[in-house]
């Protein structure tokens, strides 16, 4: 079952989204700050304000009262009561409440400039200025120290206040943006769902290019899209022209193979129906042949880097297939292996390696006439692939011929083949991302199929027939 993804419009939200509340974040930490040194500056302005006015009225009525002004600054400075005392020089008071705030710290017998605290009154934390000042009240000068106080839950009431309507109006913010956000993106990949619904309405044979106009960031989706269609339609109509040439093929065996059979029932004697069974026999042993070799080569094409996982030591594989083949080796032709016994492990599938290997050897006895006399087989590490070539010295191909003996079901000499050799030693090595040559020779022909490996120093050890050098 196909896992499924996160949808890309909530993916494309998110990713917009995320940093903005990060910022956001940010934003509102530093509006916090910001508040509380507004609300700071404001209250200690407000308190430094009812302080001076609360001296100047104790200056002026000698303590007696206060005037109109001053007492509705002091019954609500920024939101709240303010409560207030004034002390003459020798520690009596003069005027405003007998019982402090409790935590005021001291402060020098001299005029200096405000003092801002914070302290205990009834339980509750306050927040106040003390003011030092010359004045003359009832005969009495000297220094008259003034404090005023406020409970510092109405300054957090302000800070609240002010951090509530930022952050409300950031949400607000974010939210519109959200919003906007996400019909946008739905907008935007309008275009996505018009090209998945014009797939959808394609039928199953339906493999041409996709001409609409699309976006240029999905461009290179719909270019890959294009470039899969031609592929499968290319492998499409290469396997339906297989299928039609393997029947054509398979038809006139079969054909023969029946003909025999009836020819063999059919015999006036014991005699003559041995002779016929004869051919039977080598026509139904052609198109077993040739039916084994139609499905090696449908296994040769599914060969992928994937699927070709086996690690396999080349030097003992060829030496051990080689030894293999020479029983099915003429006596008059001598089969030489030159290979490497330290190259590096080879990753590949053993079993259809064998089978190119094989086919190579297969054309080489098949197609060399009479004249045939070596077959040599040589494997060595270049640079960073391995090669291994078949070479002989019999009849060969000619260059111009080449061309013709790469195509299936086709043979360029007069032999019951089925003409599928060299195309499986092709969808061989193509399967391994290697390549793959054929080469004239005067006399015989070189086969060479390369596959990249690593590289490594070739050490040679010669194998052959009858005990002579080649």
């Amino acid at each position: 079952m196909t896992r499924q993804a996160v949808s890309l419009r909530m993916r494309l939200t998110a990713i917009i989204l995320l940093p903005l509340l990060v910022v956001a974040t940010a934003v509102g930490l530093w509006q916090l700050g910001s508040a509380r040194r507004t609300a700071a500056d404001v209250f200690d302005r407000s308190l430094l304000s009812a302080a001076l006015a609360v001296a100047n009225d104790v200056a002026i009525s000698g303590g007696d009262a206060l005037s109109p002004r001053t007492r509705d600054i002091l019954s609500d400075t920024s939101g709240g009561p303010v409560f207030y005392h004034v002390y003459a020089p020798d520690g009596v008071i003069v005027a405003g409440y007998a019982t402090p705030p409790v935590g005021i710290p001291r402060t020098p017998d001299e005029i200096g400039g405000p003092t801002y605290f914070e302290a205990v009154y009834l339980g509750s934390t306050v927040s106040g200025v003390r003011l030092q000042n010359t004045m003359q009240v009832d005969g009495f000068s000297g220094i008259f120290t003034t404090t005023v106080w406020q409970d510092t839950a109405v300054r957090s009431a302000f800070v609240q206040e002010l951090v509530t309507r930022s952050v409300a109006a950031i949400c607000g913010l974010i939210a519109s943006l959200a919003l906007i956000v996400w019909f946008g993106v739905r907008h935007g990949l309008r275009p996505l769902v018009e090209l998945e619904s014009a797939i959808a309405r394609r039928s199953s044979d339906e493999l041409s290019s996709i001409q609409r106009a699309v976006p240029s960031e999905v461009l290179g989706i719909v270019q890959t899209l294009n470039h899969l269609f031609g592929q499968v339609s290319r492998s499409m109509t290469a396997q339906a022209e297989f299928i039609s040439n393997a029947a054509h093929q398979l038809r006139n065996p079969i054909a023969g193979v029946l003909s025999l059979a009836e020819a063999v029932a059919n015999a006036p004697s014991p005699e003559e129906a041995r002779i016929r069974s004869k051919d039977l026999l080598c026509a139904a042993r052609e198109t077993a042949e040739l039916s084994q070799k139609l499905l090696l080569l449908e296994r040769a094409k599914s060969i992928s880097p994937a699927s070709a996982h086996e690690t396999l030591r080349l030097d003992s594989a060829l030496n051990s297939w080689i030894e293999n083949y020479r029983e099915t080796v003429p006596e008059s032709v001598d089969l030489i292996l030159d290979v490497a016994d330290d190259l590096d492990p080879f990753t590949c599938d053993a079993t259809m390696l064998r089978e190119a290997l094989r086919n190579l050897l297969d054309n080489a006895v098949r197609h060399g006439g009479p004249q045939l006399s070596r077959i040599s087989v040589r494997c060595e590490q270049t640079g960073d692939s391995v090669l291994v070539s078949v070479s002989d010295d019999g009849t060969g191909i000619d260059a111009d011929k080449l061309e013709a003996a790469r195509q299936r079901f086709r043979q360029v000499t007069a032999t019951s083949a089925s003409g599928l050799g060299v195309s499986i030693v092709e969808a061989v090595v193509r399967g391994h991302l290697g390549t793959f040559e054929m080469t004239p020779m005067h006399p015989g022909l070189r086969a060479q199929m390369r596959f990249p490996t690593g590289g490594q120093k070739l050490r040679r050890v010669e194998s052959r027939r009858n005990g002579r050098l080649p």
